[in-house]
């Protein structure tokens, strides 16, 4: 296993390292490049460093634009055998949800500790790794976070899943990484918040009642599939499939969407943070 992990993300940064070469041959700066593919430059600097899996569609046109001859055309095969290969590369107690997660219909998010791994920046993610104890080698942590950037591509499947988030203020006031990693992180969930998928809203501290204290929780709904729910305290993963335990959760859910702000007064307010950051 570990074998098959190194050789796919050797190919992983060997193709990135084409599309670097290919990008300054053409006299285009990552941003430049971005804006022609529809990527952010932090995105194009993370498929040039092998961190982010490039899409078929994202190939093909880097392949036109780039000059590139078929040769980024060549490896799209290569790229979607070694992805699917690269979901297993979870931690074996994650493996279960980020297999349903890859494949869901819909994903609901509560989160009061943290930003969920699929709205990261990937700055914000390597810190939330770095911090973690006990301590992670350089080594695994790389892995983690490209792991963490491989599975927001999910944002790019269509027909699109559903998405909605509802994170505590505090979540959002958390400068992890520190000011430029967090000022970051708030312009990534404005980004993504204004995607047609995704409904985001933000739980303010003010409000005096809250149903689920007992804290972070995800709903995913596979396709053809009863909804599910999962949990995760200090590595312990649940991974819930019993009818009304998953009732109870969507329930809570409900009621926080409820007494949240709403999407629109929720990128209000991260705008006036990053207005104030």
């Amino acid at each position: 296993m570990e074998e098959e992990e190194d050789i796919t993300s050797d190919l992983f940064t060997a193709v990135g390292e084409q599309i670097k070469v290919l990008r300054i041959r053409a006299g285009l700066t990552q941003r430049e490049f971005g804006r022609l593919v529809g990527y952010t430059e932090s995105q194009i600097s993370s498929i040039e460093r092998g961190v982010r899996v490039p899409q078929p569609d994202f190939l093909e046109k880097a392949d036109k634009l780039l000059n590139a001859g078929g040769l980024l055309l060549a490896v799209k095969k290569s790229i979607e055998k070694a992805q699917t290969k690269a979901r297993v590369r979870h931690p074996g107690w994650f493996r279960d949800y980020a297999n349903t997660e890859a494949a869901a219909v819909a994903l609901h998010h509560y989160g009061a500790q943290a930003v969920h791994g699929l709205l990261q920046t990937e700055d914000y993610a390597r810190a939330t790794f770095t911090m973690r104890r006990p301590l992670l080698d350089e080594e695994t942590i790389e892995k983690r976070v490209a792991d963490r950037m491989a599975r927001q591509q999910v944002f790019e499947r269509w027909p699109a899943p559903t998405f909605s988030y509802v994170l505590e203020e505090t979540v959002l006031r958390r400068p992890i990484g520190g000011h430029s990693v967090h000022v970051c992180q708030l312009q990534q969930l404005l980004r993504i918040g204004q995607l047609r998928t995704v409904e985001l809203q933000v739980m303010p501290t003010s409000r005096e009642e809250h149903p689920a204290l007992d804290g972070t929780f995800t709903l995913l709904t596979p396709k053809g599939r009863q909804q599910v729910a999962y949990t995760e305290l200090y590595g312990n993963a649940r991974l819930i499939t019993d009818p009304e335990e998953v009732r109870l959760f969507s329930e809570r859910y409900g009621i926080i969407r409820a007494q949240a702000l709403t999407p629109r007064e929720s990128l209000s307010l991260i705008e006036k943070m990053l207005g104030d950051a």
